[in-house]
């Protein structure tokens, strides 16, 4: 028999964000060689109001805890009471993480071992089809009081422990809580192998919610280890709790190298709209400068017209009109341009601006038009959009590390049209698919910046 001591536990608290809710309730039942030793249970003051929702689904409310002790008097003999035991819960991620912080309010370091039922259940009945724990008293006939209060949901827990410990034999059964130890910083819903079968190369993976809602895309050159990094600083981050807490199933995509990692997470971020995603899921409706070979001011024009060759030269890539004119209106001030002649503003003749030394003139002939648009352009250019340096469509070629992976991304005007194995794939690609996409361009900017320091190589098309 394992000398391993587990504390099967469960706490009501006032939510479900670990860093900003608190706990209610606590319940514990100490098991040492597969027997109950000892057993913990308590209100606990939130030091904050309970929300109604929370009070009908377990029945706590504020009258209850007004006179039960804080965490923070507890905090000591709770977690010399707990030692070093595995912490199994249903849902363990959601129990460890509310206690982790309250305990680190108290400033107590508690990072248990876990093991999470839920899971387990997984793991044990894979063909059934609910694994919360009301399906599981149900499945196995155990009465219980309620549940939602913690020590009617330990008590309950406590009996199907117990009926799986007398299912198994002793060997298999601490080989199953031990192989499920090692799998504790997986969400619950999630199969046990996912790490395994990740690839350890460049790629995207998806996050899929509850009737394969699109949580979040994201892209690593290293895809194995990012996902699980997702996982460990769940542990840490509310962020990453919430989002892990809803995985359900994962998805990947393995690429070529990192460019293609970075297109394919921006064009699925943008087509799927995953809920997570924050930046790169943004359809901007951009607008930009254009100043035409022979004109003497810009023009506000959408960033649409980013998707044509045109003549002159764009600068900016703005949110909206107004960010684009005070751009222009602050290039002006720290320059001396004319506002009037870079069209900020109407009227004839010398401007506010000149008449307060601000201008040079340029509105009433003191400075020339030719060497005012001189000016104005060079102010202009470190915000200079590239302009497109091919006759039309290239190919990019990029090789995995080892070779074994080659893929052709199709480009033109600096949009992503799609990537294919095989140059002839590549030349069959749609290239009307697409239009200009902010986070596509800055991409392939960085990459084709200098392509030989990427390892890549461009074949033009057309």
């Amino acid at each position: 028999m394992s000398q391993t001591t587990y504390v099967i536990m469960d706490v009501e608290t006032t939510g479900t964000r670990a860093t900003r809710d608190r706990i209610t309730e606590v319940a514990a039942i100490k098991i040492v060689e597969g027997r109950p030793t000892d057993r913990w249970s308590s209100l606990i003051y939130p030091e904050c109001r309970i929300p109604f929702p929370v009070t009908q689904l377990t029945g706590i409310d504020d009258d209850m805890v007004r006179e039960a002790p804080p965490f923070a008097e507890m905090a000591e003999s709770l977690h010399a009471w707990l030692g070093d035991a595995v912490l199994v819960a249903h849902n363990a991620r959601f129990d460890e993480s509310f206690l982790r912080h309250e305990f680190q309010r108290c400033g107590i370091d508690y990072r248990p071992s876990q093991l999470c039922t839920l899971r387990l259940s997984r793991r044990i009945e894979p063909g059934a089809q609910h694994h919360h724990l009301g399906a599981l008293l149900d499945r196995y006939q155990i009465e219980t009081p309620g549940l939602h209060r913690a020590e009617h949901d330990v008590a309950a827990l406590w009996q199907v422990w117990q009926t799986w410990q007398q299912r198994f034999t002793a060997n298999v059964w601490q080989t199953l809580l031990d192989e499920e130890r090692k799998r504790g910083q997986l969400p619950s819903h999630l199969d046990n192998n996912i790490l395994n079968q990740l690839p350890t190369g460049p790629g995207v993976y998806l996050f899929y919610g509850h009737n394969r809602l699109p949580l979040y895309v994201g892209k690593s050159v290293r895809l194995r280890d990012r996902v699980r990094d997702h996982f460990q600083r769940a542990r840490q981050d509310d962020r990453e709790m919430r989002l892990t807490e809803q995985i359900q199933h994962v998805e990947w995509e393995e690429t070529a190298g990192d460019l293609g990692a970075q297109l394919r997470e921006a064009q699925l971020v943008k087509t799927l709209l995953p809920i997570m995603n924050r930046q790169l899921r943004k359809q901007r409706k951009l607008t930009t400068w254009h100043w035409p070979d022979d004109g003497t001011k810009p023009e506000l024009l959408s960033g649409a017209a980013l998707d044509q060759p045109a003549s002159g030269a764009f600068y900016g890539l703005f949110r909206n009109a107004r960010d684009a004119r005070q751009a222009l209106r602050t290039l002006a001030e720290t320059h001396q341009l004319c506002p009037r002649v870079l069209g900020l503003e109407n009227g004839k003749g010398r401007c506010f601006s000149s008449q307060v030394g601000k201008c040079r003139g340029a509105c009433w002939g003191n400075e020339t038009l030719s060497e005012h648009t001189r000016r104005a352009q060079a102010a202009l250019h470190p915000q200079q959009v590239n302009t497109w340096p091919w006759p039309g469509r290239i190919a990019i070629r990029e090789a995995s590390k080892t070779g074994e992976k080659v893929a052709w991304h199709v480009v033109h005007q600096w949009c992503y049209q799609g990537s294919a194995a095989t140059l002839d794939e590549a030349q069959r690609l749609d290239p009307t698919a697409t239009s200009f996409d902010i986070d596509s361009y800055r991409i392939l900017q960085r990459f084709l910046r200098d392509p030989d320091a990427h390892g890549l190589s461009i074949t033009p098309l057309d």
